[in-house]
Protein backbone atom coordinates (compact mmCIF):
# COMPACT_ATOMS: atom_id res chain seq x y z
CA UNK A 1 0.00 0.00 0.00
CA UNK A 2 0.91 3.57 -0.52
CA UNK A 3 1.22 6.56 2.08
CA UNK A 4 0.19 9.26 -0.81
CA UNK A 5 -3.02 9.07 -2.68
CA UNK A 6 -3.12 8.31 -6.40
CA UNK A 7 -5.29 8.98 -8.98
CA UNK A 8 -7.57 6.16 -8.76
CA UNK A 9 -7.23 5.54 -4.74
CA UNK A 10 -6.48 7.07 -1.20
CA UNK A 11 -3.00 6.44 0.16
CA UNK A 12 -2.40 5.36 3.34
CA UNK A 13 -2.04 8.60 5.58
CA UNK A 14 -5.71 9.63 3.88
CA UNK A 15 -7.56 6.41 4.68
CA UNK A 16 -5.67 6.76 8.53
CA UNK A 17 -6.54 10.40 8.59
CA UNK A 18 -10.56 9.43 7.52
CA UNK A 19 -10.98 6.29 9.86
CA UNK A 20 -9.43 7.50 12.86
CA UNK A 21 -11.48 10.76 12.80
CA UNK A 22 -14.74 8.98 12.01
CA UNK A 23 -14.11 6.91 15.16
CA UNK A 24 -13.52 9.95 17.37
CA UNK A 25 -16.24 12.20 15.55
CA UNK A 26 -18.67 8.87 16.58
CA UNK A 27 -17.34 8.58 20.03
CA UNK A 28 -17.49 12.68 20.37
CA UNK A 29 -21.13 12.63 19.13
CA UNK A 30 -22.36 9.49 21.10
CA UNK A 31 -20.23 10.89 24.61
CA UNK A 32 -22.38 14.06 24.24
CA UNK A 33 -25.86 13.40 23.81
CA UNK A 34 -24.87 10.77 26.54
CA UNK A 35 -23.28 13.41 29.02
CA UNK A 36 -26.18 16.01 28.67
CA UNK A 37 -28.59 14.00 29.48
CA UNK A 38 -27.07 13.37 33.17
CA UNK A 39 -27.63 15.03 36.02
CA UNK A 40 -24.68 16.92 37.49
CA UNK A 41 -22.24 14.79 39.21
CA UNK A 42 -18.43 14.06 39.12
CA UNK A 43 -19.19 11.45 36.80
CA UNK A 44 -20.42 14.21 34.24
CA UNK A 45 -17.85 16.50 35.15
CA UNK A 46 -15.09 13.57 33.87
CA UNK A 47 -17.08 12.91 30.77
CA UNK A 48 -17.09 16.90 30.17
CA UNK A 49 -13.77 16.70 30.34
CA UNK A 50 -12.57 13.82 28.24
CA UNK A 51 -15.34 15.50 25.59
CA UNK A 52 -13.30 18.33 25.58
CA UNK A 53 -9.99 16.67 25.47
CA UNK A 54 -11.02 14.56 22.70
CA UNK A 55 -12.48 18.16 20.73
CA UNK A 56 -9.20 19.19 20.96
CA UNK A 57 -7.66 16.56 19.13
CA UNK A 58 -9.89 16.66 16.39
CA UNK A 59 -9.32 20.32 16.24
CA UNK A 60 -5.85 19.28 15.83
CA UNK A 61 -5.95 16.45 13.81
CA UNK A 62 -8.13 17.94 10.96
CA UNK A 63 -5.55 20.82 10.62
CA UNK A 64 -2.86 18.00 9.53
CA UNK A 65 -5.53 16.46 7.43
CA UNK A 66 -6.32 19.40 5.83
CA UNK A 67 -2.59 20.03 5.34
CA UNK A 68 -1.96 16.14 3.52
CA UNK A 69 -5.05 16.91 1.60
CA UNK A 70 -3.62 19.85 0.05
CA UNK A 71 -0.14 18.63 -0.48
CA UNK A 72 -1.93 15.88 -2.31
CA UNK A 73 -3.48 14.05 -5.65
CA UNK A 74 -7.45 13.79 -4.89
CA UNK A 75 -8.72 10.55 -6.59
CA UNK A 76 -11.43 11.21 -9.35
CA UNK A 77 -15.04 10.61 -8.98
CA UNK A 78 -14.88 10.57 -12.41
CA UNK A 79 -17.75 7.33 -12.52
CA UNK A 80 -20.13 9.85 -10.59
CA UNK A 81 -22.20 11.78 -12.42
CA UNK A 82 -21.97 15.80 -12.17
CA UNK A 83 -24.58 15.65 -9.15
CA UNK A 84 -22.92 12.72 -7.22
CA UNK A 85 -19.91 14.63 -7.50
CA UNK A 86 -21.21 17.98 -6.44
CA UNK A 87 -22.37 16.20 -3.22
CA UNK A 88 -19.63 14.44 -2.73
CA UNK A 89 -17.74 17.01 -2.59
CA UNK A 90 -19.97 19.16 -0.56
CA UNK A 91 -20.22 16.46 1.99
CA UNK A 92 -16.66 16.37 2.69
CA UNK A 93 -16.14 20.24 2.63
CA UNK A 94 -19.37 19.77 5.25
CA UNK A 95 -17.21 17.58 7.15
CA UNK A 96 -14.41 19.78 7.54
CA UNK A 97 -16.29 22.49 8.19
CA UNK A 98 -18.00 20.85 10.82
CA UNK A 99 -14.54 19.34 12.28
CA UNK A 100 -13.55 23.06 12.77
CA UNK A 101 -16.66 24.36 14.19
CA UNK A 102 -17.62 21.94 16.70
CA UNK A 103 -13.84 21.77 18.70
CA UNK A 104 -14.03 25.98 18.39
CA UNK A 105 -17.54 26.14 19.46
CA UNK A 106 -16.72 23.68 22.56
CA UNK A 107 -13.69 25.64 23.24
CA UNK A 108 -15.56 29.22 23.27
CA UNK A 109 -18.30 27.45 25.39
CA UNK A 110 -15.73 26.58 27.93
CA UNK A 111 -14.50 30.13 27.62
CA UNK A 112 -17.50 31.80 28.32
CA UNK A 113 -18.25 29.08 31.42
CA UNK A 114 -14.77 30.58 32.54
CA UNK A 115 -13.05 27.14 32.66
CA UNK A 116 -9.88 25.99 31.10
CA UNK A 117 -9.51 23.13 28.86
CA UNK A 118 -6.85 20.41 29.56
CA UNK A 119 -5.59 18.34 27.05
CA UNK A 120 -4.62 15.07 28.44
CA UNK A 121 -3.45 16.70 31.19
CA UNK A 122 0.13 17.76 29.34
CA UNK A 123 -0.99 21.45 28.86
CA UNK A 124 -3.97 23.98 29.52
CA UNK A 125 -5.34 25.57 26.53
CA UNK A 126 -6.34 29.17 26.82
CA UNK A 127 -9.18 30.80 27.05
CA UNK A 128 -10.93 32.46 23.71
CA UNK A 129 -12.00 35.09 26.39
CA UNK A 130 -14.21 35.92 29.79
CA UNK A 131 -16.34 34.61 31.00
CA UNK A 132 -20.13 35.50 30.27
CA UNK A 133 -23.09 33.26 30.54
CA UNK A 134 -25.28 35.11 27.68
CA UNK A 135 -22.15 33.87 25.33
CA UNK A 136 -22.20 30.63 26.55
CA UNK A 137 -25.73 29.93 26.18
CA UNK A 138 -25.59 30.90 22.37
CA UNK A 139 -22.33 28.73 21.86
CA UNK A 140 -23.68 26.04 23.55
CA UNK A 141 -27.17 26.25 21.20
CA UNK A 142 -24.66 26.95 18.36
CA UNK A 143 -22.19 23.51 19.10
CA UNK A 144 -25.43 21.34 19.73
CA UNK A 145 -26.78 22.29 16.10
CA UNK A 146 -23.42 22.07 14.84
CA UNK A 147 -23.65 18.12 15.92
CA UNK A 148 -27.44 17.60 14.64
CA UNK A 149 -25.25 18.54 11.21
CA UNK A 150 -22.49 16.21 11.78
CA UNK A 151 -24.96 13.23 12.45
CA UNK A 152 -27.00 14.24 9.41
CA UNK A 153 -23.71 14.63 7.42
CA UNK A 154 -22.29 11.16 8.97
CA UNK A 155 -26.04 9.11 7.65
CA UNK A 156 -25.67 10.57 4.62
CA UNK A 157 -22.03 9.67 3.76
CA UNK A 158 -22.65 6.03 4.88
CA UNK A 159 -25.64 5.62 3.02
CA UNK A 160 -23.89 7.01 -0.25
CA UNK A 161 -21.02 4.77 0.55
CA UNK A 162 -23.43 1.43 1.00
CA UNK A 163 -25.45 3.26 -2.50
CA UNK A 164 -22.58 2.75 -4.32
CA UNK A 165 -21.08 -0.75 -2.64
CA UNK A 166 -24.15 -2.25 -3.03
CA UNK A 167 -26.22 -0.34 -5.65
CA UNK A 168 -23.88 0.71 -8.57
CA UNK A 169 -21.43 -2.18 -7.50
CA UNK A 170 -18.45 0.83 -8.26
CA UNK A 171 -15.17 0.69 -6.24
CA UNK A 172 -16.15 4.28 -4.24
CA UNK A 173 -16.57 2.44 -0.74
CA UNK A 174 -13.68 -0.30 -1.34
CA UNK A 175 -10.86 2.70 -2.48
CA UNK A 176 -11.34 4.02 1.42
CA UNK A 177 -11.00 0.67 2.90
CA UNK A 178 -8.10 -0.86 1.16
Amino acid sequence: MRFKNTENHFGLVAIFFHWVMAILLIGLVVLGLYMTSLSISAQKLTLYGYHKEFGMLVLFLVMLRIVWRIGNTLPALTSLNIFERFAARAVHWGFYLLMIALPITGWLITSSAGLPVSFFNLFIIPTLGSPSPDLLKLFENIHEWLAYCLIALFCLHVLAALKHHFINKDDILRRMIS
